[in-house]
């Protein structure tokens, strides 16, 4: 047995061996379609309907900088721009893919990259890549980060999630970008589990707060409740020409193929006709909430689609998972390292589609 196999027996005894699951029957409270638009037939034929405009092309046939691009993609970002209230968009292949290639691209030794203790691994990834100084500071505690901020060297870059994937809880912007502005810090914030649902058209959190013009720049995540794929970058203009110049990933990246981009387009098109299912997912949160709490259990405290029960140990998180499996309900055991010993969990995503009896037998089978 090599030392590979011998970290992969290692994993399972640990409980901790990642598989690759088909999609289970039963009641849907882990997927990230919180509005249902990755099974919308409407959203299906835009995109069909949209393909008929983009150039006739299967594949890119190379990246965007030798032959894949095109003046529809040109297009595309250009109306991301106008929707985000932005001078410029870029868009990459995978959220995952933007994070690395913006961050580590702007991480160069001369900065300091001040991020929150909870962001997203991409995140996480993009300041290893980089050469910048790295602080963290306490989970959304503006006090931590006040502190930090004022021992910063250089240009300092701040990162935070709009939404956090793992609790739940939403970033105090303003006050975050209050801060930002007065120790003159580029502010970013990943946007992926807050566009298509916050905003007056689902424009994301931060131009729900009208903050947009005080946010150097956001990624916004197109795999989560927009029902597709992909992501944009966006920012000032300079900072679409830094990204061609420096961005790794999206340098030596074939480009999108135009299906891609008219799927983008389609749901930028679509995304202000989805204000029934906005608020048909606000409602079952509130109702959610209410359930959680008259419900036993170490509930971590979160108002957004993101409900978390903390079931410390990863064999105790596995078996609750399977026993909510076994009632019918589909909710996702998160266990270390991709969350801190101890805060092992079961993550509960709450969709439009979902019904008050299902959040009913939900409780029932955990009480």
């Amino acid at each position: 047995m090599n030392s590979y196999q011998k970290a992969l027996e290692e994993r399972k005894k640990q409980h901790l061996l990642r598989t690759l699951p088909l999609p289970p029957e039963g009641i849907d409270f882990y997927t990230n379609d919180y509005l249902g638009l990755a099974q919308s037939q409407s959203l299906s034929l835009a995109i069909e309907e949209e393909c008929r405009n983009a150039p006739k092309l299967n594949g890119a046939t190379g990246s965007r900088l030798l032959g894949g691009n095109s003046e529809y993609a040109e297009e595309v970002e250009k109306e991301i721009a106008k929707f985000h209230k932005a001078e410029s968009a870029l868009i990459y292949a995978s959220g995952y893919m933007a994070n690395l290639g913006l961050i580590s691209s702007l991480a160069t030794k001369e900065n300091t990259i001040i991020c929150d203790a909870l962001i997203h691994a991409s995140l996480i990834d993009g300041v290893r890549l980089g050469h910048a100084k790295k602080v963290r500071f306490k989970h959304n505690d503006p006090d931590d980060f006040a502190d930090k901020l004022k021992k910063a060297e250089g240009q300092t870059i701040v990162l935070v999630e709009s939404v956090y994937s793992m609790d739940g809880d939403i970033c105090p912007l303003k006050e975050v970008a209050d801060l930002c502005h007065k120790h003159e810090a580029l502010l970013i914030v990943d946007e992926a589990h807050a566009f298509g649902i916050y905003g007056e058209d689902g424009e994301g959190l931060v131009q729900s707060l009208g903050l947009q013009d005080q946010v150097f720049a956001r990624i916004m995540t197109f795999g989560k409740a927009p029902g597709i794929h992909g992501a944009a970058v966006v920012g000032p203009k300079w900072l679409k020409d830094y990204q061609i110049n420096f961005s790794r990933s999206m340098i030596f990246s074939t480009a999108p193929s135009n299906h891609h981009f008219a799927s983008i387009a389609a749901i930028y098109n679509h995304l202000p006709k989805y204000d029934a299912d906005r608020n048909e997912l606000k409602e079952n949160v509130e109702y959610f909430v209410q359930k959680r709490k008259e419900s036993n259990g170490q509930w971590l405290d979160s108002e957004s689609q993101i409900q978390s029960l903390i079931v410390p140990g990863n064999k105790e998180v596995i078996d609750l998972a399977e026993k909510l499996k076994e009632a019918g309900i589909n909710a996702l055991p998160i266990r270390k390292p991709s969350v801190a010993e101890g805060k092992e969990r079961i993550r509960f995503c709450l969709h439009s589609y979902n019904t008050k009896e299902e959040i009913d037998l939900l409780f029932k089978t955990l009480n």
